[in-house]
């Protein structure tokens, strides 16, 4: 999952995501420089796979 935060001085506001694709298209059309893109990872999601170091 992907979440932008846009912040301005009167309110925050969050959109949410499903694909990075979806999520960095928004980012780029948001006016503004008071954003953040992050990914949301839930370690309780069975698609995740262990990494091996």
């Amino acid at each position: 999952m992907w979440i932008i935060i846009h912040y301005s001085k009167a309110n925050m506001t969050m959109y949410e995501f499903e694909t990075e694709r979806e999520a960095r298209e928004t980012y780029e059309n948001i006016q503004g420089s008071n954003k953040v893109l992050s990914e949301i990872i839930y370690f309780n999601d069975n698609n995740l796979s262990k990494a091996i170091v």
